[in-house]
């Protein structure tokens, strides 16, 4: 269902108050400087200057991209400004941490990146196995940042806070200095987030990051930058924006350029718009877009929503919230690791 019922000039008006806040917003969140050719924000509450644009890690492993080249992005892409490294465990069965890895170790970059991956494990003996991979494929004694991966089902909360659980490891984890900051991911359902916060509030769980689709179809259906982003904000918690184009898909509906698609993400109130890089072409265009969002105007940014607001409506370009094409957990279940205790004693069904 679209987000707005209003008539035309209504919905018009809404749209572009839409518009003028994000650019508003965004402008604000950058205010803080950058480095090389890339303005720098404020990584929520964790006082880390990182840059708006993030360099995806999925992208850096795939096989039509050889290990030369996602070195030489990678490299590239810090010499000109680029700080926040994005990974997972599960990306191309490792490929994308050993690349991200040997391109960091090699050429002296660990004190100039932060470097974060993802760790589908939702019990502590799981997380701690996909963590000392992870470490060992980055080529470092620590990542700057963990987040649990996918947070999809509802009940993956509470598995990862069960007694037995995954929050418990990455505690762990950074009491031992394995780890500095934890967050989590997902891409499904906006209400899903929300619950996660609910249920780490009540174990007295602050996270320092939240990972989310954020993009110019978002603001139309299930949106995550509608009901969890102003969450965020006021909680001080670091917002990361994913899936600017859905993977390519939005680009196929026709409504808008990767420019805009860029733009109006960056133009929220995230910390970094992270998006997948793997030519250099690809690069200068998310520099590009990192260096000129704030040029555009409010009724910009509002002809962009209305233009995509038809196409949004039902989710069929964000396939990421509306199919199993994104789940990688869901095809592979045996990532998440087994039930808690608690289930596995109370449960009518016997393994």
């Amino acid at each position: 269902m679209a987000m707005f019922s209003e008539g035309k000039s209504n919905r018009r008006e809404v749209l572009l108050a839409m518009g003028a806040g994000l650019v508003a917003a965004g402008a604000g969140s950058s205010a803080e400087g950058g480095k090389g050719e890339i303005p720098y924000r404020t990584l929520g509450n964790t006082g880390v200057k990182v840059s708006c644009i993030g360099m995806g890690g999925y992208h850096l492993g795939k096989s039509e991209v050889s290990e030369a080249d996602a070195i030489k992005l990678v490299r590239t892409g810090v010499d000109r400004g680029i700080n926040f490294l994005d990974n997972s465990w599960d990306y191309n069965k490792g490929e994308s941490e050993k690349r991200v890895g040997k391109a960091v170790k090699d050429g002296n970059l660990r004190e100039r990146v932060f470097m974060m991956t993802k760790n589908d494990g939702r019990t502590t003996d799981e997380f701690n196995k996909q963590l000392d991979e992870s470490l060992k494929r980055l080529q470092t004694d620590h990542v700057d940042l963990i987040q649990f991966h996918e947070i999809i089902r509802f009940d993956d909360p509470d598995r990862i806070f069960a007694d037995g659980g995954a929050a418990q490891a990455a505690l762990a984890a950074k009491k031992a200095g394995k780890v500095r900051h934890i967050g989590f991911t997902g891409h499904k359902d906006p209400r899903i987030h929300l619950y996660m916060l609910e249920v780490a509030d009540r174990h007295k769980f602050v996270f320092d990051t939240v990972q989310m689709p954020i993009n110019v179809m978002d603001a139309h259906f299930r949106s995550f930058g509608k009901l969890v982003l102003p969450e965020l904000v006021k909680r001080n918690i670091g917002a990361l924006g994913m899936k600017s184009m859905g993977d390519t898909v939005i680009l196929k509906s026709g409504t808008a350029t990767a420019m805009e698609c860029l733009h109006f993400s960056l133009s929220q109130p995230v910390s970094v718009v992270i998006t997948g890089i793997d030519k250099a072409q690809i690069l200068d265009q998310a520099i590009k877009a990192a260096q000129t969002y704030q040029d555009v105007s409010k009724e910009q940014m509002a002809a962009v929503l209305q233009r995509t607001a038809s196409a949004a409506a039902d989710g069929g370009f964000e396939l990421f919230k509306t199919s199993a094409l994104f789940d990688s957990t869901a095809q592979h279940p045996e990532w998440l690791g087994s039930e808690s205790p608690h289930v596995k004693r109370v449960s009518p069904v016997k393994s």
